[in-house]
């Protein structure tokens, strides 16, 4: 069986120390390896995974271009980058279309970019990637560094979905991460797809089960959020549900790979 890992991260050598040091101290949760290509690639063989997603978040603006720079240098026949970009950067349209060339979407994380993700001021990176069908990768739902307000909650999704319908959103850690009861009701059903990172393991098994009945499988997609944890123990736990193997080769490769469809190269 062919699997794509949707959601990883790793960083160049030479900021890959103080990535770790700055991420572990305000997540408070250990990597399980140094986030590097080298490791991720031994952990994919590990767990047979033929393809992962690569992707990183510019805090700032300013950082948008150079971090592009290296997730486009990595770009091979085992790493899809999901580019950055940031709601309030300047010449937004210029870096897309060089996105577009060279990844397969983008990444957003509410939290770190400081924004909310229904505020106007981000629907013009919206239109964008509604017009040129670049798949937007979404944190959603509580950020274990800032665990006050949730500037991606199901409310503030259904309302940008609602605006721009056509926008391919996967929403991170199956839609909300902590909220899943939230998600369930409100989000469940809608147009987007949900990435299982650091969710599906830890829901309540009923609670999984009325995900699956309410959303299907058409739209579910495994992602590890590697370097925070063994793509392995992932799959073995989605090899494991009661389900058919059909939808589990839907989780686990056909799902992702029919929406990079969108954005093939």
């Amino acid at each position: 069986m062919d699997i794509i890992d949707a959601h990883n991260h790793i960083w160049p050598k030479k900021v890959v120390y103080k990535a770790k040091d700055y991420l572990e101290n305000i997540l408070n949760h250990k990597m399980v390896v140094l986030p590097i290509a080298d490791n991720l690639l031994r952990y994919m063989d590990e767990a047979e995974i033929s393809k992962s997603i690569i992707s990183s978040v510019a805090s700032h603006p300013y950082q948008v271009i150079s971090i592009n720079n290296w997730l486009f240098s990595i770009k091979n026949e085992r790493f899809i980058p999901f580019a950055s970009i940031h709601p309030f950067f300047c010449g937004l349209r210029e870096e897309l279309k060089r996105i577009k060339d060279n990844a397969f979407g983008i990444k957003l994380q509410p939290e770190f970019q400081k924004f909310y993700v229904d505020d106007e001021r981000a629907f013009d990176l919206y239109e964008e990637l509604e017009r040129l069908k670049i798949p937007v990768l979404l944190h959603c739902g509580i950020e274990l560094s800032s665990p006050g307000e949730v500037r991606s909650s199901p409310e503030r999704i259904i309302k940008v979905l609602e605006k721009f319908p056509s926008l391919k959103v996967i929403g991170a850690h199956m839609g909300g991460f902590l909220m899943w009861k939230e998600v369930l009701g409100k989000l469940a059903g809608k147009n987007l797809y949900f990435d299982t990172s650091d969710s599906i393991r830890v829901m309540k098994r009923d609670l999984l089960e009325k995900f699956f009945e309410k959303h299907g499988f058409d739209k579910i997609i495994y992602g590890s959020d590697f370097p925070f944890a063994k793509q392995k123990e992932e799959i073995d736990f989605i090899k494991s549900l009661s389900i058919s193997e059909e939808n589990k080769q839907k989780i686990l490769f056909f799902n992702v790979k029919n929406l990079l469809k969108i954005c093939s190269h």
